[in-house]
């Protein structure tokens, strides 16, 4: 693409519209395929390939096939979306080789829709969500700068570069309370206001796109998805603080993030929009891609920064804050992928628009990556101030199988887990925290009534343990000593002081470490035992996992009373440690039974007990060795 001016924008939006647009374009109909790592993990490649081999069966020249990135419920993927003149476009789900002919041959020859591999817009996951960062999900090719600019892209640049001084920037954000979305929530505006007031011959404009907690998906979506919001987004932010350098940090496990982010990049410098005199405009600005190597800790922005300068990714103690003094000790901005792909939309729109949704102290909106024992896993972004059960019950269409809602971990490893009589709380800032949890960064993790809070605990203990950067004494050694103690409460060694140790010791690191990961890394330990206590009780006093989670504290026995001999227990069972005749009752042999739960997840009858060693000796005899 040659260079851009400011009117060419325009023309290519027109022109875009003309050349694709079916009606002006001449098409039959358009197929978009969603293709964001898990749409191609689900195998979107080879509905594509499906489907253009129809295509080309049939000769239809006139259907125009294109990819997008993540549409959103990536629990029924692979997907794909059908436009036709005059007709709404229709979203497909859960595709393979039959139904992807059906579609063709009834849908975009025929003009009949399959209904019954459709997705209706209706949907609880669709109606209560507000997309603005998620703007373009499944609607452009992240590879064509065009689509882009065709829904608006690059205005927010013109309009901050020709029309708005650095100061009316960042006032502009300020009034619009955009908070940062990468765990904190800081004030995007008031960061970029200390940054443009420090005087320093070099300035950085950065991005955090590492995005390392288990199970949060929210940033590397956009990234796939959307990559030029991003960059717009750091254009502008430049601008507001004086940069001319900016890194987006990007962990490398996100191939395809880092592809669509480089080929947007190379889009950028052919078109004008990075590198020297953008737009005309007077204003310089390079921007490069830094990929990361995983560290949890260099989700820190200092650590971060030392990242980039190749060194060790350690955090440094503050102040001075990266503002004053950041990456090679200059001043420094870093953002996170959301909270830059907000910017543009504030940017054109106001601060008013921008606080029409939300709350007052959380405005906006907020993108989650919805996970766990839940039916619609997806990426969804809702207003701030939702109720959790909105969320949950609605949008998550509830739980898997029929179980019971028993907790929601927030935050990620440093955030905290919240029970169900907390269902009602609204998303915002300061009601998460309230709670003892964190909003963190989106991830959003649902845990039914099959899940061990105790091994929760202790599952993101030894995540935040093992990620800890060694630096400071209180995160090192003090998460290692919390790991230990949840490790002997969960192998039948707790003792009743251990909770009291435990909330103890968790205080002293949160008060004296050096940075987040140390400061947060007890959270799920302490909303556990406040939301859980009587499980701690059950696993310390009673030698007994209710959940079953436990391995060294709980035994699986069959309910003989109960037990039809159907043998589903017995063909699912790993370790053929259930013996029985078909229609007999059926009995575990505990010398082979590994704990796996899987008899407990089959069994249909509720014949499958989970008890103590005490309640064992009292309601059940000795259990069939495997002598026997």
């Amino acid at each position: 693409m040659p260079r851009l001016k400011i009117e060419d924008l325009q023309k290519i939006k027109e022109r875009h519209w003309s050349e694709y647009s079916l009606r002006e374009g001449g098409y039959r109909a358009k197929v978009t395929v969603h293709m964001g790592t898990c749409g191609i993990a689900a195998g979107a490649g080879n509905v594509m390939t499906d489907l253009l081999a129809e295509i080309a069966n049939a000769g239809a020249e006139d259907v125009i096939v294109t990819t997008s990135g993540c549409a959103g419920l990536c629990a029924r993927e692979p997907m794909a979306t059908v436009e036709i003149i005059g007709h709404p476009p229709v979203k497909y789900c859960d595709l393979n080789s039959e139904k992807i002919k059906e579609i063709f041959k009834g849908h975009i020859i025929g003009r009949n829709p399959a209904e019954e591999y459709a997705l209706s817009e209706d949907m609880p996951f669709f109606k209560y969500q507000v997309l603005r960062v998620l703007r373009n999900k499944g609607m452009i090719d992240p590879e064509r700068m065009e689509e882009y600019i065709a829904r608006d892209g690059y205005q927010a640049v013109v309009k901050a570069l020709t029309e708005l001084t650095h100061e009316e920037i960042i006032k502009v954000v300020k009034d619009s309370g955009l908070r940062g979305r990468g765990g904190a929530g800081f004030p995007t505006g008031l960061k970029w206001e200390f940054a443009s007031k420090v005087q320093s011959d070099m300035k950085y404009m950065l991005c955090n796109g590492d995005e390392g907690d288990p199970g949060a998906f929210m940033d590397r979506s956009v990234m796939e998805a959307d990559p030029h919001a991003v960059i717009e987004g750091i254009i502008i932010g430049a601008k507001a603080i004086g940069a001319h350098q900016g890194y987006i940090y990007v962990r490398a496990e996100y191939p395809l993030a880092v592809k669509r982010l480089q080929i947007a990049m190379d889009q950028c410098y052919d078109a004008g929009l990075l590198g020297k005199n953008i737009l005309d405009s007077g204003f310089d600005f390079d921007l490069e891609i830094y990929q990361g190597a995983g560290a949890f800790v260099c989700g820190e922005e200092t650590a971060l920064m030392r990242s980039i300068e190749g060194k060790r990714g350690m955090p440094r103690p503050r102040p001075p804050f990266p503002a004053q003094k950041g990456l090679w000790d200059k001043p420094s901005v870093l953002n996170n992928v959301e909270t830059l792909a907000q910017v543009p939309l504030i940017i054109l729109n106001g601060a008013d628009w921008y606080r029409g949704l939300g709350t007052e102290k959380s405005p906006g909106t907020k993108v989650f990556a919805l996970t766990g024992a839940i039916n619609n896993i997806g990426l969804i972004e809702v207003p701030m101030g939702i109720p959790l059960k909105t969320i949950i019950q609605d949008i998550g269409g509830g739980m898997k199988k029929g179980r019971r809602f028993k907790a929601v971990q927030m935050g990620g490893p440093s955030g905290g887990c919240l029970p169900e009589n907390l269902i009602d709380i609204p998303v915002t800032y300061e009601d998460i925290v309230k709670s003892g949890a964190i909003m963190g960064s989106g991830g959003m993790v649902v845990m039914d009534d099959n899940n061990c809070m105790v091994n929760t605990a202790k599952f993101f203990l030894d995540f935040t343990a093992d990620e800890s950067c060694g630096k400071c004494t209180p995160c090192r050694v003090g998460t290692k000593i919390l790991l230990d103690i949840l490790t002997d409460i969960t192998e039948g060694r707790g003792k009743e002081s251990d909770l009291e140790t435990l909330e103890d010791l968790s205080r002293d690191i949160i008060s004296s470490s050096l940075c987040g990961l140390g400061q947060t890394a007890p959270n799920p330990v302490l909303t556990t035992i406040k939301y859980f206590r009587d499980e701690f009780h059950a696993h310390i006093k009673e030698k007994w996992c209710v959940s079953g989670v436990c391995r060294d504290l709980c035994t699986f026995l069959i309910d003989e009373e109960l037990c039809n001999g159907c043998g589903a227990c017995m063909r699912a069972c790993p370790a053929k440690a259930i013996i029985g005749e078909k229609k007999k009752p059926h009995r575990i042999i505990q010398d082979l039974c590994v704990q796996c739960r899987t008899c407990y997840e089959t069994c249909r009858f509720n014949s499958i007990k989970i008890l103590s060693a005490k309640a064992r000796e009292t309601k059940q005899a000795e259990p069939v060795s495997a002598e026997r």
